[in-house]
């Protein structure tokens, strides 16, 4: 008598699913995957699981007039650029009156470009702030807030866009490690917002801070955590017709090509969005277990899973919902996210700026914006993208931190 090999496969795979071994298989997509993974519930149980990581980094190239002009906006739309020879900017602010305003954090300072003339070029750009490690940047009841690793500042906003004397806020936020790029925003509900990414790709956090964002009063007292199980959100915001809070977590790195996928997450108070043990639609870290005797479907049960995802290591930067009057009107609401780039991925991804539809408050797709900073067969690139913010004027500005660039975008 012959075996059906096939046959046996498909009894013996639902025999171990409809018995009590008491382990779940996650990353499942087909029948292979199947045979290759498995992970228990708890350590009484072995687990096993293989992943193939790579490491690519496109060579940099200068961001020279031939490469800005091959780039690829979405039709009706042109792109150039705004400011060039910028260092490294990072994080984007606009003022009400117009000043562009970019954080560097390398050089530990915050820069005030003009467009004196309003021909979409800034012409004069200076130092308005020096301060270790400037990162997040907003603009609140007319004082600038500047986040750096630990601190917190506040400034005065001056008539001509410069800044006063900094003054301390806050000195004691967690440590940085893998993700020292704080965040800082303010909600309708006139509350400062922090971002503080986990010190490490995946690990329980001993600083319940980490791995969070943080609610504030104004004057930073008063601090507490807002949302946890948040690996690195650097974008986020709140929807101008729904006042509901939205941002974008980085996934885990080193579990291949297409996992972790970028998540698209309701920021709510008291919300679990599972880092590191629970990603994606509910699927488990293999190689982080939850602690004690919680089991991975018992701390699912308590996950906040995302509301949409993103190709897997784009890691997604600043998000900024779009107010302005340039656009054609179905952009209004719908949020743009600078898509820094991959590095822990065989064939690179992101490099380029998206558009995040939103339909009755809710998002609901992803369309390209502006793509073409990869180039020579995606062997090279000319631009990690950072900050997105809208000018005055409706144009777009979005941030390059290799070339030290910041783009425009308009009609």
């Amino acid at each position: 008598m012959k075996f059906n090999y096939r046959h046996l496969k498909t009894i013996l795979k639902s025999t171990l699913l409809l018995s009590a071994l008491g382990f779940a298989i996650a990353s499942c997509d087909d029948d292979d995957d199947f045979w290759d993974a498995f992970i228990p519930e708890t350590d009484k149980e072995p687990t096993t699981t293989q992943v193939e990581g790579y490491v690519f980094r496109p060579a940099l190239v200068p961001a020279d007039a031939a490469n800005v002009n091959q780039l690829k906006v979405a039709s009706g739309f042109k792109v150039a650029k705004f400011a060039e020879g910028l260092g490294k900017p990072r994080i984007l602010a606009v003022s009400s009156t117009g000043f562009v305003y970019a954080s560097d954090r390398d050089a530990g300072i915050v820069m005030l470009l003009t467009d004196t003339n309003k021909d979409g070029v800034a012409d004069d750009k200076k130092t308005v702030a020096n301060i270790k490690q400037a990162h997040g940047l907003t603009i609140y009841k007319n004082k600038m807030y500047i986040a750096a690793v630990n601190e917190v500042y506040v400034a005065d906003m001056n008539a001509n866009g410069t800044l006063g004397m900094p003054k301390l806020l806050i000195d004691d936020l967690p440590d940085g490690g893998q993700h020292p790029n704080r965040t800082i925003a303010f909600g309708p509900d006139g509350k400062m917002y922090l971002t503080v990414g986990s010190t490490c790709n995946a690990c329980p956090e001993p600083n319940g801070e980490n791995a969070t964002i943080l609610i504030a009063n104004e004057d930073g007292s008063g601090r507490k955590v807002f949302a946890k199980g948040l690996r690195n959100t650097i974008g986020f915001g709140w929807h101008p017709e729904t006042g509901e809070m939205w941002g974008m977590d980085h996934g885990i790195d080193w579990l291949g090509d297409d996992e972790q996928k970028e998540e698209v997450n309701q920021l709510k108070m008291g919300a679990d969005y599972g880092w590191p043990y629970i990603y994606g639609e509910g699927k488990y870290n293999p190689a982080d277990r939850p602690q004690g005797d919680t089991t991975y479907q018992q701390y699912l049960q308590k996950t906040t899973l995302p509301s949409l995802t993103y190709q897997a290591h784009s890691a997604p930067m600043q998000m900024a919902f779009y107010n302005g009057a340039m656009f054609p009107a179905e952009y209004k609401n719908d949020a743009f996210v600078a898509m820094r780039g991959s590095w822990n991925r065989s064939n690179p991804v992101g490099y380029k700026i998206v558009r995040m539809h939103f339909e009755n408050g809710k998002p609901v797709r992803f369309d390209d914006f502006v793509t073409g900073f990869l180039v020579n067969s995606n062997k090279a690139h000319f631009a990690r993208l950072v900050g997105v913010a809208t000018h005055t004027d409706g144009s777009l500005l979005f941030s390059d931190d290799t070339n030290g660039v910041i783009y425009r975008v308009s009609k």
